[in-house]
């Protein structure tokens, strides 16, 4: 299983290079480790994601509106925050590899690990006794499992004492106990852990001497929260509401790898929820909700999305869950979603001097509001996307299709980086200038592509492959009735309708609009 999700992986890595999605970075310079720029088509999917991300947050909820904060902060921001002093990695090397890890990572590995024994024992025993299988009792009552359940509780107990209390050496004891591996040597010839910063940091100034240092923001909340009081009093906004903001983040991760799922560069879509003190509970259970809402709306398969609650609580939270998806590499974080309390407005308060407060009219009392974040990394669901739209497939030849096999990506309509291919049957007999007319008309409303060079069939799947969900094809029919064909990508199916009918016909199907009214 695992050497399938590692292939589809590779595909999908190949795939978006060679259809112009994903390119490494840099690449005429052998490239850039974790740094990844995205290519014609993967804007264009990147910007539809943002685009329904966006109209869902500030269109659809008339009590969030958006912000840009600069990436550059008043350094004293990452002191009120946290991320001077706290924020850190625990990194560890193996002597023979010579390869760095997360220590955290490895042991939460190790966990899953046992986890994946449960689920093995439950197989066999449901596969022993069949329909008398009580699943709940022999969970409760297995001695293999009731093992395995007492060295995951007792490793999630140590791994989060040794992370709350920064104690590295009993990060590494736990290492040790629990006979971790190196992936790559094999061995467990350990480095002792130790803690490592991950932002980045620069100099602003014109002399160097005379430089202040400042830091790449490692998140977008801090912009919204040190402009929440100019957001609020601008837009007489009373509370609950929101301030939404996507942005780039920087964080110099320790071990970045699998592609865009963990890069030094990356974007979020964040959006701060303010509440009265108190009410923080409601509306993180309300989030939690609409945001799974808004990632199954989009088709991708519910069996794909699962939530799951933080074990480990950020200094700033009193309640935390990632919904994560499967990903070629398995279930992982796409979004967080986090009860933040009051910390960050409380310290920013404290560091600036400034009181970051609310007056509520109706009670005629001050107070600093306590905050739900929703942020969902934008490159993760890209990443999401792609993967799970990937396909290979056989295909027998008819209606202009080429037999054989076919690669297509089944992105959800909405998001596709082109709406409509117009592609003339042959370049001849007047086809090319009536396919252009239709084309003009056509790119008003949609993404469009034209192409002409050719065969029908082999255009069809260059379509396919950036995931283009219909072709609109003018051959010499068109000419006498002004009738086109249109072929739906997933099914592969044609139907002929009038040329004047198109654009109605496929704006329903291919709306961001559309995919909101589901919500």
């Amino acid at each position: 299983m695992a050497n399938d999700q590692d292939n589809l992986l590779k595909k999908v890595i190949s795939h978006a290079k060679e259809y112009g999605f994903v390119f490494p970075s840099s690449e005429i310079y052998d490239g850039l480790s974790a740094v990844y720029d995205y290519g014609q088509n993967g804007v264009e999917l990147k910007n539809n994601i943002k685009e329904y991300w966006w109209k869902f947050m500030t269109q659809m909820h008339d009590n969030i509106v958006g912000i840009d904060a600069a990436i550059f902060m008043h350094p004293t921001t990452w002191k009120a925050s946290g991320h001077v002093d706290a924020f850190n990695d625990p990194m560890i090397d193996n002597k023979d590899s010579k390869k760095r890890y997360r220590a955290d990572v490895l042991v939460e590995d190790a966990i899953t690990k046992m986890e994946e024994k449960i689920e093995k024992e439950v197989d066999k025993a449901e596969k022993r006794f069949g329909e008398s299988f009580d699943e709940k009792m022999f969970l409760q009552t297995n001695p293999r499992v009731l093992e395995y359940k007492k060295k995951i509780d007792e490793a999630n107990d140590r791994l989060k004492n040794a992370m709350n209390n920064s104690d590295m050496e009993a990060m590494k004891q736990l290492i040790v106990d629990l006979e971790i591996n190196d992936p790559i040597s094999g061995t467990k010839n350990w480095t002792d852990v130790r803690q490592f910063n991950l932002m980045f940091s620069t100099e602003m100034g014109s002399i160097a001497e005379d430089a202040n240092k400042i830091y790449l923001r490692p998140e977008t909340a801090q912009g919204i929260f040190v402009n929440f009081l100019n957001v609020q009093k601008t837009g007489r906004m009373k509370i609950p509401f929101g301030i939404a903001q996507i942005g780039k983040a920087f964080r110099n991760e320790i071990v970045a790898r699998q592609f865009i799922f963990r890069m030094r560069e990356f974007e979020q879509m964040e959006m701060q929820y303010f509440v009265k003190p108190g009410t923080e509970m409601e509306a993180y259970e309300f989030w939690k909700a609409k945001r799974m809402k808004w990632h199954q709306a989009l088709g991708l398969g519910s069996a794909n999305y699962r939530f799951h609650d933080h074990l480990n609580l950020a200094h700033y939270a009193n309640a935390a869950c990632d919904i994560q998806f499967n990903f070629p590499m398995g279930f992982k974080e796409l979004e967080g979603i986090h009860s933040r309390t009051d910390f960050d407005l409380k310290s920013h308060e404290k560091h600036s001097g400034k009181k970051l407060q609310y007056f509520d009219g109706e009670s005629n009392q001050s107070y600093v509001p306590f905050v739900v974040e929703t942020s969902v990394g934008l490159d993760r669901m890209f990443l999401s996307i792609l993967s799970n739209s990937y396909k290979e497939e056989k295909v027998a030849g008819a209606d202009g299709e080429e037999g054989g096999e076919r690669v297509v990506l089944s992105i959800p309509p909405a998001l596709a980086p082109y709406k409509i291919a117009v592609l003339p049957l042959v370049k001849k007999d007047g086809l090319p200038e009536k396919a252009t007319d239709i084309f003009h008309e056509l790119k008003v409303d949609f993404r469009c592509y034209y192409e002409d060079k050719d065969t029908i069939g082999r255009r069809y799947r260059r379509m396919d492959a950036i995931g283009t969900p219909y072709c609109v094809t003018i051959d010499h029919q068109t000419l006498q009735d002004n009738t086109v064909t249109i072929r739906e990508r997933d099914s592969m199916k044609q139907e002929r309708v009038e040329i004047s009918t198109v654009g109605e016909k496929i704006q329903k199907l291919v709306s961001i609009n559309e995919l909101l009214k589901k919500i």
